[in-house]
């Protein structure tokens, strides 16, 4: 109602001041009645501080509601100022943010705790640095069960007791604390375990955190090495039969031919001829491939040097455009004069360009206009050597087997070239990677990384 509004209260207290005011100076001037006019005083006084103590009951409100807002004191509460105050729409406002606020706090802490059971959950090792403070007493914000059960250790608060229990962990990851992945090998309780972590610097409201996460990767890599390796016997195996098979029947017939004979017709001679080069032939064929195996294992260490890309496009240019001419296909080096820097063997990738480039030119054998093109492109922190052909493309079937050794869809191929080139990617922190669809063309991709 009206008579509740604050400007008419604050419009009838200062008119009473204002009449006790003129009645007070009214008495003093035209009475002497004493009495009279110390009550009228003492009430306009009593009126004065009422004036005042109404008015800083609001600003007192106004900041007991800022304090409770910063110090998200939920506590606070004005429903009994919406219906007695002076302002009830600024009190019901006030109560309304508060709630508000309450509700998006209640918010952010079910989000936390779900997220936080997550992490519990998932098998994912996950530690949590708060680092603001550069000091030896660095508090740990999160340290989950998995984090626990991995390292086999309690969830300690501060990091310095991790450095003291697992001093070669907490080296390993003070190498990478700008950022980075990392494979680690450590013993805990005389057990090798094998860890793939990777560590995140992370600031937040002007606080410095490190998040730390790992996982135990032996059985996965020990899984991928058993498939790896049944693969591979499986090649091997099917060389040596395919080479031991005949071997092994022209000996059954040259034993026969010459068993319980002292002397053999001419005839018996030739044939004795033809499966002893036969056997020779075979037999060097085996050596071959027992010499291109030790050629994969046996990569030399790459020697890293300052390269342009340009200068590598420019040798590989002048070393495979007179065989791409010879087999009339169109031979593409861009950007040779391109100024980007890396460090690589050069030695090295120009092998894998060349086989790269090669297997190309074989891939276009058939096709109406052959090409290649040989280019560079820059994504993100990756460099990329590109080379492109519009070949017969590869089948899905193939794509995973393509780098597995001696493995080949080529007529006369051995099969080493894309494994050792894979190796050598491997050997510079990189990796080859390859789009095809059959029909529609090949392209290998030599990854960099460049920072």
């Amino acid at each position: 109602m009206f008579y509740q509004r604050f400007t008419f209260r604050l419009i009838f207290r200062l008119l009473v001041i204002n009449l006790l005011g003129y009645l007070l100076f009214y008495l003093i001037k035209n009475t002497q009645l004493w009495f009279t006019i110390i009550g009228v005083a003492l009430i306009l006084l009593g009126t004065i501080i009422s004036l005042y103590y109404y008015i800083n009951q609001i600003r007192s409100d106004i900041n007991r509601f800022i304090l409770a807002v910063k110090t998200r004191d939920h506590t606070l509460n004005f429903k009994n100022k919406v219906t007695k105050g002076s302002f009830p729409e600024l009190y019901e406002s006030f109560s309304d943010i508060l709630q508000v606020h309450k509700q998006i706090r209640l918010e952010q802490e079910a989000m936390f705790q779900l997220i936080k059971t997550i992490l519990e959950q998932v098998p994912v090792g996950v530690i949590v640095v708060n680092n603001t403070n550069q000091e030896e007493n660095e508090e740990v914000a999160f340290f989950n069960q998995a984090a626990s059960n991995l390292l086999g250790i309690p969830a300690y608060k501060y990091w310095h007791r991790v450095k003291q229990h697992l001093p070669t962990f907490a080296a390993e990851i003070e190498q990478i604390l700008s950022g980075g992945k990392r494979f680690l090998e450590l013993k805990i309780q005389d057990k090798l375990i094998q860890l793939s972590t990777e560590v995140i610097p992370l600031n937040l409201y002007g606080n410095n955190y490190t998040i730390i996460s790992f996982q135990n990767i032996k059985d996965e890599i020990e899984q991928k090495e058993t498939e790896a390796w049944n693969r591979l016997i499986g090649v091997i195996s099917h060389e040596i039969l395919n080479s031991i098979t005949p071997i092994s029947s022209l000996s059954d017939t040259i034993n026969r031919m010459v068993t319980d004979k002292e002397n053999l017709t001419e005839d018996e001679m030739d044939d004795l001829k033809t499966a002893l080069q036969t056997i020779q032939r075979r037999s060097s064929g085996l050596l071959d491939f027992v010499k291109d195996y030790r050629l994969i294992a046996e990569l030399p260490t790459p020697n890293l040097e300052s390269h342009t890309i340009g200068e590598i496009l420019k040798h590989i240019k002048v070393l495979m455009q007179p065989f791409a001419k010879v087999k009339n296909v169109v031979l593409d080096v861009e950007q040779t004069s391109s100024k980007i820097t890396i460090q690589l063997d050069l030695k090295l990738v120009e092998q894998v360009l060349i086989n790269l480039i090669t297997n190309s030119i074989y891939a276009v054998e058939d096709r109406e206009h052959p090409h290649i093109n040989v280019n560079y492109r820059l994504e993100n922190t990756k460099l990329y050597i590109d080379v492109t052909d519009n070949g017969k493309g590869i089948d899905a079937s193939d794509l995973e087997k393509i780098f597995v050794p001696f493995y080949t869809t080529r007529k006369n191929g051995s099969g080493i070239g894309l494994t050792i080139s894979r190796n050598i990617m491997k050997m510079h922190r990189g990796s080859i990677e390859v789009v095809s669809m059959p029909d529609n063309g090949s392209t290998f991709s030599l990854v960099f990384n460049y920072v």
